[in-house]
């Protein structure tokens, strides 16, 4: 018996040809899921499709588009327990790069028919919006702002670079209270970052360094640069924590995890929630521990045999069994 699934595709995502692509992921998964196929359009968003799907009853629900598809599909089943197929198909592709999914739809269609899952934390911000990927106050909303659709069509992943670079030259600073469950830090920043899941391209994200997606927590990272060249030297930074795996080491960077967090600014900031400006300050932010079922590939672990050699005066005599 076939599996089935809902298939909700974004036709305007990205610069491929939609028409093919969805002809693609049909001649890959229609062999063994049966797909009911839903296209989102400027009056029906992947969000009401993902729930109305949910109300149904469906058994799993494929989404392809960019992130802000796949965050607005993943919003809709936070703990409803449907394992969640990932084809992405638009201009940073974060959501799947950050859960190390792959991101051509070959290899993505070959994921999902694995059957494969991966339980992973989900957020929810201001008592009612979901949150996969992270929320950013101050210096990443605005690079998000500047970043439009047009630049992003022209430049890819290369439009959020070049939008970071302007507004470098409009750098503004704020005061900013970050409570947390058992704490409260005040402090003059240009960036506060709480990330659920974020991959090394998402550089305020990477105080930590190791954004761990299934801890029950949330990973909070506070950049207080006092110029523009201070967060140039931060920036610079951060990016090379994200690829070396190693905590931050500035003194004008700082980071913490928590459950929960609120984030209150003087004078108000813009919000950005997984790629979409969403307001202004003040945030709430709660982690959903184990919120979302991700198809994932299946990695086989290797398990280290031994490791003798290199030991000083080693000797290893092998027993005749």
């Amino acid at each position: 018996m076939k599996r089935s699934a809902c298939l909700i595709f974004n036709p305007v995502a990205g610069n491929s040809d939609p028409d093919r692509d969805l002809a693609q992921i049909r001649e890959i998964l229609e062999p063994a899921i049966d797909l009911d196929i839903r296209l989102t359009t400027p009056e029906i968003d992947a969000t009401s499709i993902a729930r109305e799907a949910v109300s149904r009853g469906v058994e799993s629900i494929v989404a392809s588009g960019g992130d802000g598809t796949l965050s607005a599909v993943a919003g809709a089943i936070v703990g409803k327990n449907i394992p969640l197929g990932i084809i992405s198909r638009g201009t940073a592709n974060a959501f799947a790069n950050a859960l190390e999914i792959p991101n051509t739809i070959e290899t993505a269609c070959a994921t999902i028919l694995g059957g494969f899952t991966r339980v992973v934390d989900a957020a929810i911000c201001n008592g009612e919006m979901p949150m996969v990927l992270l929320a950013g106050v101050g210096f990443e909303a605005e690079t998000v702002e500047q970043a439009d659709r047009e630049m992003k069509n022209r430049w890819g992943m290369l439009a959020y670079i070049l939008s970071g670079i302007k507004q470098l030259n409009n750098l503004e600073r704020f005061e900013a209270e970050i409570e947390t469950e058992d704490k409260i830090v005040s402090l003059t920043a240009a960036a506060v970052t709480v990330a659920n899941a974020a991959p090394a391209t998402s550089i305020l994200a990477q105080g930590p360094a190791g954004i761990i997606v299934d801890d029950g927590l949330l990973d909070i990272t506070l950049v207080a640069p006092q110029n523009k060249a201070g967060a140039i030297a931060a920036s610079y930074h951060l990016l090379q924590t994200a690829l070396s795996g190693n905590p931050v080491d500035r003194d004008d960077i700082g980071y913490l995890r928590a459950k929960k967090v609120k984030i209150t600014t003087d004078p108000t900031q813009k919000v950005v929630l997984d790629g979409e400006i969403i307001g202004m300050t003040p945030l709430f932010v709660e982690c959903v521990p184990g919120g979302l079922t991700i198809f994932v590939p299946r990695v086989e672990e290797e398990v280290p045999v031994e490791k003798l050699t290199g030991l000083p005066d080693v000797q290893v005599v092998q027993k005749i069994l």
